[in-house]
């Protein structure tokens, strides 16, 4: 079995963010960066495969500031190869254009499994599992949170709403999103990241199909503020009281004596 783990560079979003001057994106020139966390769980159950059935990793990364970083981050948590997708779209590709890019270095890959975060913070609606399996011609999964491998293929656990699991057998290549690994992401000690930054990126190019057209944002908000909170100060009776007065006001207890 040969897994193809996706990695993706998105904004950290525990930094403050801010519209730029277009107002269709987020100013980009400060921020920092880091492995998508999904991405991140994606690439822990790639390695946690290879250990369990002698798979072979390939951590593959589409070209950006912090790719090559993290493909070496990969190599050190045990991926044995990495590679990085060349192309000339300015900006973050959309999952749409991130499929099409990616499709074709991973069919020439040779990889008979796919795994990518179920979504990014960009991608908040896990387009590029659906979209990739698309072209590839494969069955797909999302929203995964374990893989295991059998006699006969893989076992997978689909999560749904309401804490229910399905369990499917997948057989053949597919492509699978990845939400929680089957086990918290490994700590890399720094000796290994210094040995894995000498380690060989392979690289491929990506390509669109004539006349693709990507989506555009046409705007970007901040989040509308709606009523603040109301602290109340006092001791639990004159607190009891505020409390009650303000349900009242809002016709959410019955009349007060």
């Amino acid at each position: 079995m040969h897994i193809a783990a996706i990695l993706r560079i998105v904004p950290d979003q525990n930094e403050e963010l801010e519209i730029d001057d277009s107002g269709a994106d987020i100013d980009r020139e400060w921020i920092g960066l880091k492995l998508n966390e999904f991405d991140d769980q994606a690439l822990e159950e790639a390695v946690l495969l290879k250990e369990a059935a002698g798979a072979r990793v390939t951590a593959v990364a589409l070209a950006g500031d912090g790719a090559e970083r993290q493909l070496q981050t990969a190599i050190a948590r045990g991926a044995d190869d990495a590679l990085l997708v060349d192309h000339d779209i300015d900006g973050i590709p959309g999952a749409r254009a991130a499929a099409h890019l990616l499709a074709g270095p991973l069919r020439d890959l040779g990889a008979d499994l796919v795994l990518t975060g179920v979504q990014t913070p960009e991608d908040v609606f896990g387009q590029l599992a659906p979209f990739l399996a698309g072209l590839l011609g494969w069955p797909t999964l999302n929203a995964v949170h374990g893989v295991s491998a059998g006699a006969g293929g893989l076992e997978v656990v689909q999560e749904y709403s309401g804490g229910r699991a399905a369990r499917f057998a997948v057989t053949g290549p597919a492509v699978l999103g990845v939400q929680t690994a089957s086990r918290p992401p490994r700590y890399v000690s720094g000796s290994k990241l210094r040995q894995a930054s000498s380690a060989t990126i392979a690289r491929a190019a990506g390509a669109l199909p004539d006349g693709f057209a990507a989506p555009r944002i046409a705007a970007l908000a901040e989040p509308a503020r709606s009523n603040r909170a109301e602290m109340l100060d006092g001791d639990a009776e004159a607190v009891a009281e505020r409390l009650a007065g303000l349900l009242a006001e809002r016709g959410l207890l019955g009349g007060r004596e």
